[in-house]
């Protein structure tokens, strides 16, 4: 391991955020491996670096990572397994351990200096503005009382060396307080000072042997007696984190206490700040262009995507009020208001000419609370009118909609009602992205002109490519990130 380089590892809601996630990191040049629901990296990059991680849950510091727990045993040697994640290598607890501190103490340093220099501009343009004022002053003086020049270049100096003193002492009391800081930070080094929670999560085989509260106290147990660490609840200043499942047993340390995927810039939380994201980066937006979402809701995706993609013009339309509301309460939140406009619209009426959007990124509803039904296929006949040739459009897609989309097999699987056929075939195999686990699936050339005449006889959706696509969990239910291109004039 490199010198100042720490292993990390990244817990991902979404099982194919990874590969947004791997994406991510190997742009920044280190090591990366790939197990389901994680990315563990070595990596030097600071904490600022690794909060720009946006399609990830959370940050860990890895302390260990080994095979599975042997769930075939009795309880009690499982539970004596368990204890053996401590006291087989208690050196690599105190390394990350270390390792944590030490970059707790280093973004603390960072934020102080940054509030430093702040202060210190602030504090020199508040001098130079004394300093004009003065100068006019003492010009009007001048032509009014030419006589009392002597007396007022004596009031200056003295004022001036009052406030050189002013801001001596201001950075003496600042430079002190900056040390008592870090020799504070200094004492928390003493081991028997830290209280610490245990976190667990178990499934697979394990999860059935073993309940998280049983692995919680068994571990607990063992590190108290271990290290003579303190155990708290409630406002522990240590949290463990532990993983037990049939492929890997993982023990870390959450490096942020509010996860990377709670956003500060984002006032109602609607979609999943990682799923929103991940739907952004893959349209793969270019500077100058024209991003729709029609069915914007709360304008997660939008937020998401104007904050790394600035240079480019969002429009989010919906029929809700009280979800344009919501959105414009985020964008103000965001300090993004200039960025978005906002259109009260039906998606399925879109006031926009054909062939005008570079983008569209959309949420399709659905659930108890929104059954579009056959509306889906008014939808993305609308969408693929207004998506200019060459265009992308990225979708989520519920588990449903993805299976009326895409299955080609069955003839009776309508796509506008459960109880009629469509008279449409073509429909469902030009809306057929093949569910990927990384790599995405490029539609050569010759085959799109092998295939245009049939295209051309496909209405509505015959234009529509797919690309790529993508499974991924949104808690309770399973969802698609599915992309698709325009290969051709609609004709619409």
């Amino acid at each position: 391991m490199a010198e100042g380089s720490h292993h990390s590892f990244l817990s991902l809601h979404s099982k194919s955020s990874s590969s947004f996630l791997r994406a991510q990191v190997f742009k920044r040049g280190v090591e990366v491996e790939y197990i389901s629901g994680k990315v563990f990296f070595t990596t030097c990059s600071d904490l600022n670096m690794l909060k720009k991680l946006k399609s990830a849950e959370r940050l860990f510091l890895l302390i260990k990572k080994q095979f599975p727990l042997i769930s075939s045993v009795s309880k009690g040697k499982l539970l004596n397994e368990m204890q053996r994640l401590i006291n087989e290598d208690p050196g690599s607890w105190l390394n990350a351990i270390s390792i944590w501190k030490n970059l707790l103490e280093l973004d603390a340093k960072k934020e102080k200096l940054s509030q430093r220099d702040d202060n210190q501009l602030k504090r020199k343009v508040g001098e130079n503005e004394i300093i004009i004022a003065k100068k006019l002053k003492i010009e009007q003086m001048q032509k009014i009382e030419e006589n009392r020049d002597c007396q007022l270049e004596k009031q200056i100096e003295e004022e001036t060396l009052e406030q050189r003193d002013f801001t001596t002492k201001s950075e003496n009391f600042q430079e002190e307080e900056f040390r008592n800081d870090i020799e504070k930070a200094i004492d928390t080094h003493n081991q028997k000072d830290l209280t610490f929670r245990v976190s667990c999560r178990c499934s697979g085989t394990i999860g059935k042997a073993l309940t998280a509260q049983e692995v919680g106290r068994v571990i607990g147990i063992a590190i108290m007696k271990h290290f003579g660490w303190k155990a708290d609840l409630r406002n522990p200043k240590l949290e463990i984190f532990i993983h037990l499942n049939d492929v890997y047993s993982v023990v870390g340390i959450p490096v942020f206490r509010v996860p990377l995927a709670s956003r500060a810039y984002i006032k109602t939380a609607g979609l999943r700040s990682t799923i929103a994201w991940a739907m952004a980066s893959l349209a793969d937006i270019k500077a100058g262009a024209f991003v729709l979402d029609p069915m914007c809701g709360l304008g997660t995706i939008l937020l998401e995507a104007a904050k790394e993609w600035p240079d480019v013009y969002y429009v989010g339309a919906d029929v809700s009020d009280s979800q344009l509301l919501g959105t414009w309460d985020n964008l103000k939140a965001a300090g993004l208001e200039d960025k978005i406009e906002l259109l009260k619209v039906s998606v399925i009426e879109l006031p926009l000419p054909s062939e005008s959007v570079d983008i569209i990124i959309s949420d399709i509803p659905f659930g108890k609370k929104f059954k579009l039904g056959k509306d889906i296929k008014s939808i993305l006949q609308e969408m693929e009118r207004v998506l200019h040739v060459g265009g992308t459009i990225v979708l989520l897609l519920s588990e449903d909609h993805h299976r009326r989309l895409t299955d080609c097999k069955e003839s009776s699987i309508p796509l506008n009602s459960k109880d009629s056929h469509t008279d449409e075939p073509g429909i469902k195999k030009c809306l057929n992205p093949e569910e990927k686990t990384g790599a995405s699936k490029i539609v050569s050339t010759s085959f799109e002109a092998r295939n245009h005449e049939f295209l051309d006889r496909m209405s509505p959706f015959g234009s529509l490519v797919p690309v790529e696509c993508y499974k991924v969990s949104l808690g309770k239910t399973d969802a698609f990130i599915c992309k698709y291109e325009k290969s051709h004039s609609s004709g619409l």
